[in-house]
């Protein structure tokens, strides 16, 4: 079987990366960090670059041509939200693109669509949202307001998600439906609660992989400009070492994303989300380690990697709730000095 990648979805990824070039560069990203400070101040989502994506058919891409999509499938999402991943594109991509046959605009970029996941957990980019998916159901118009009235603004670790606390939300989450595999379980459909969170935790999972090969090109490319003690750093053998563990975390990440992909499995997509948070979170961090005092500084923009993967590994699906399904997936373990499970 071949997993390589098609000339058309080579094709797509490039042309990804050319628009968010054009559309979504770093003096853009860097301008929309400053508007937004430290501190969550209620920001809205930039919708002229939400239209843009919108024509390109960033969310229509899984839409059915006969509905106005694209008529592609995961593998193809998979790559679009990996180019997102790189460039830090803030909003709530991954719902408004749930959302494209459920909410009407989200296909087209003319509307905005969050998610609150419950749980206790804050709704990201609510104000401005046009609607949002609370289970699978998307709220909007009278019933948004009287749902989103309790919202109040909470301090964001990212300054490009603002994020609100809402009450009477916390059972939003279990909404969506477990997703372990159980025996006669029949295979999920966009039509299904469990489906949606599925397919939220992969294409939130591609986010975190763009996220994680950024910031390994980043070191890398810092590694070889930055001179100490008259040498690049790169030559020195714990920066040597860095930099391949960093690629090393992020190239199986990418195999077991772009597997869950083609297969739809829960159980490979629960792999790909753990593997993938892992990988933009502890890239970062060595990003950061390589980069010294100055990737912590405001006008670096590798604390933003960081920041941003901090808060998609806890949507979606958890280190915690991956790792229990994973767990659960591989059935009764037999008792390693014999007699029967459960025997002292």
């Amino acid at each position: 079987m071949d997993f390589q990648l098609s000339d058309d979805q080579r094709a797509l990824r490039s042309g990804m990366r050319d628009l968010l070039g054009a559309v979504f560069d770093r003096d853009r990203m860097r301008a929309a960090v400053d508007r937004g400070g430290a501190v969550d101040r209620g920001g809205a989502v930039d919708r002229g670059l939400w239209r843009e994506l919108g024509v390109a058919g960033s969310f229509a891409l899984r839409l059915p041509e006969e509905a106005g999509g694209v008529g592609l499938g995961l593998p193809e999402a998979v790559l679009l939200f990996e180019e997102a991943g790189r460039v830090l594109l803030p909003g709530p991509l991954v719902a408004t693109h749930l959302a494209a046959g459920l909410v009407k605009g989200a296909a087209e970029g003319e509307a905005v669509v969050t998610v609150a996941e419950g749980g206790g957990l804050p709704v990201a980019d609510l104000a401005g949202a046009d609607a949002v998916l609370v289970g699978a159901h998307p709220l909007s118009g009278e019933a948004l307001r009287d749902w989103a009235a309790a919202a109040r603004p909470i301090r964001s670790v990212d300054p490009l998600t603002p994020l609100h606390q809402v009450e009477g939300c916390e059972s939003a989450r279990e909404a969506f439906g477990p997703l372990r595999r159980a025996p006669g379980l029949v295979a999920a459909t966009e039509a299904h609660p469990g489906a949606l969170r599925s397919t939220g935790a992969l294409l939130t999972a591609a986010e975190q992989l763009g996220s994680a090969a950024r910031t390994t090109e980043t070191a890398v490319q810092h590694a070889g400009a930055r001179e100490q003690f008259g040498a690049p750093i790169g030559s020195f053998q714990a920066v040597k070492h860095l930099c391949a563990d960093m690629l090393a975390r992020t190239e199986p990440a990418r195999g077991a994303l772009y597997a869950a992909a083609l297969t739809g499995d829960p159980v490979e997509i629960a792999a790909a989300k753990l593997l993938a948070d892992e990988a933009a979170v502890r890239n970062a961090r060595d990003c950061l380690q390589i980069h010294g005092g100055m990737g912590f500084t405001w006008e670096a923009d590798v604390h933003l990697h960081l920041k941003r993967a901090w808060l998609r590994a806890a949507r979606w699906l958890t280190a915690a709730e991956a790792e229990e399904i994973l767990a659960a997936d591989l059935g009764p373990v037999a008792p390693l000095y014999g007699g029967s499970a459960g025997q002292g």
